[in-house]
């Protein structure tokens, strides 16, 4: 810098300065503006221009990650579609088979520290590699679990697969920043948890499909054993083209806001202080608590959905994984829709707000529809239950981005993700026993009371862009370096 006439003495003490302040005390968080107007972009070619591109190969990497994301999905709701037959094979009570989901759920909330850790510390390569490797190992696992006295084997290959989303859930807003451009970042996250939302459709449809509701134990075994190895087949070749085609990140970064996070050194950084900023952030926080009653809410719903329809509309098990395909399917229209807004509009609190009082909406429309009798009804309602509430998943990663900016995503993430287990088993264990003294009237109500606080919550979070303003900020630091009245006067 000190050779680059374009930089005149002034700029080069305020630089020295900012350097300064950061050997003095790494762990202390500078205020985002003048963190940002401090340090210089390191990355500046000979005509003064600072560099970013656009690589095609961005679309191989979400393809990838939304490819194991889904196979992961898939198998989170695979057993409580069809949680009466899975019942009767292993003959175990109904809260057995719901822990093959909550199983999910408890996992993630010890280890996303450490996973979250790693990510910051080592990058997307390595998570995508245990992500893929666990979840392969995990499918096999439940291909040697079909006999009805192992249904403890078939536990441990679900919290295999439980593992292996830890390295996932976190990962789409982090693929997104590192990949992909400031006016499509939005979209991005929206396509990583559409693969997500994509498997646990596919695992709503696929299995009352192919495990039929049969008497004969050898025949039910076989139906069984059919899925496990078309999951695992999957898991397996998505593990192989992840090892050979998943690149940690781009030669060069895409935005301003990456090229200034590749200039922090690795030995500035704090895990343990950038949780302690994060938990400061009261805005963060609100959405923090305000995410994780929507996406629990949504894990209660999906965990209890085939016991809800079938206690009113009985042998309907296919149609309740339809159901749930609706739901689904109808949120990833939402998130594609959500994230196309945000890229074009900026307007983060006023969509994650819009989404979540529909969702509370779609969430009592449903709870009073359900026992009509009319199943068509109960898909019309779904769809925009799920329209919503799903569709707010990549919202609520996207606002956190820019409420944290420039903390790590994989750690925001993490935390909303943790908050969204937490409020999952709450309710999903507390509304299935309200549906068993109670009914699903009263079990549905339930979660209504949490989405109308949790819409409360998100009308008071305070809506501070700083991502968005880091790309101003970066953005007019190269005009004016640009600008020939200030080479000029340099």
């Amino acid at each position: 810098m000190g050779d680059n006439p374009d930089f005149d003495d002034e700029e080069i003490k305020e630089e020295n300065i900012c350097l300064d302040l950061g050997k003095t005390n790494p762990s202390k968080s500078v205020d985002l503006e003048e963190q940002i107007e401090c340090t210089s972009i390191p990355n500046v070619n000979k005509d003064n221009t600072t560099t970013t591109h656009l690589y095609k190969r961005r679309w191989v990497m979400v393809f990838l990650f939304s490819s194991y994301s889904l196979c992961n999905a898939f198998q989170w709701i695979q057993y409580g579609i069809i949680n009466n037959i899975f019942m009767k094979f292993y003959n175990v009570d109904s809260f057995a088979i719901d822990w093959m989901s909550m199983i999910y759920m408890l996992t993630y909330i010890p280890f996303i520290w450490p996973v979250s850790w790693l990510l910051d510390k080592k990058g997307l390569r390595l998570i995508a590699l245990m992500a893929t490797a666990i979840n392969c190992l995990g499918t096999w696992i439940k291909v040697a679990s079909v006999k009805q006295n192992l249904f403890w084997v078939t536990m441990l290959g679900q919290f295999a697969g439980s593992l292996s989303q830890v390295f996932i859930l976190g990962m789409p807003s982090r693929l997104a920043s590192v990949w992909f451009g400031s006016e499509e970042v939005s979209t991005a996250c929206s396509i990583g948890v559409f693969g997500n939302q994509m498997g646990i459709a596919i695992g709503f449809l696929v299995p009352p499909i192919l495990v039929p509701n049969v008497d004969d134990m050898d025949d039910l075994a076989y139906h069984i054993s059919i899925m496990f190895y078309i999951t695992a087949g999957m898991a397996t070749v998505i593990f192989i083209l992840v090892v050979f085609m998943f690149q940690e990140k781009p030669e060069i970064p895409p935005t301003l806001a990456q090229v200034q996070a590749r200039s922090t050194p690795p030995e500035e950084y704090s895990y343990m202080a950038s949780i302690l900023r994060l938990l400061r952030n009261l805005p963060f926080m609100l959405l923090v608590i305000s995410y994780g009653l929507n996406v629990g809410c949504f894990y209660a719903v999906s965990t209890l959905l085939n016991r809800m329809i079938i206690e009113h509309y009985p042998g309907e098990e296919v149609n309740a994984g339809r159901i749930g395909l609706t739901i689904v399917i109808a949120g990833m229209v939402g998130s594609l829709i959500c994230g196309i807004w945000l890229d074009k509009t900026k307007t983060y609190k006023q969509t994650t707000l819009a989404v979540y009082l529909m969702s509370f909406v779609g969430m009592v429309v449903y709870a009073f529809t359900l026992n009509l009798g009319h199943l068509w009804v109960v898909f019309v309602t779904s769809g925009a239950l799920g329209f919503f509430m799903t569709g707010y998943l990549p919202l609520g990663f996207e606002f956190a981005v820019e409420l944290t900016f420039p903390e790590g995503e994989g750690t925001s993430s993490g935390l909303l993700n943790c908050s969204a287990q937490i409020f999952g088993i709450i309710f999903t264990i507390g509304q299935g026993k309200i549906i068993d003294h109670f009914g699903t009237f009263a079990g549905n109500i339930f979660l209504c009371v949490f989405l109308l606080i949790g819409t409360i919550m998100t009308a008071f979070i305070k809506s501070d862009l700083r991502r968005q303003k880091a790309n101003h900020l970066a953005e007019n630091q190269v005009a004016s370096d640009n600008d020939p009245t200030h080479l000029q006067a340099a």
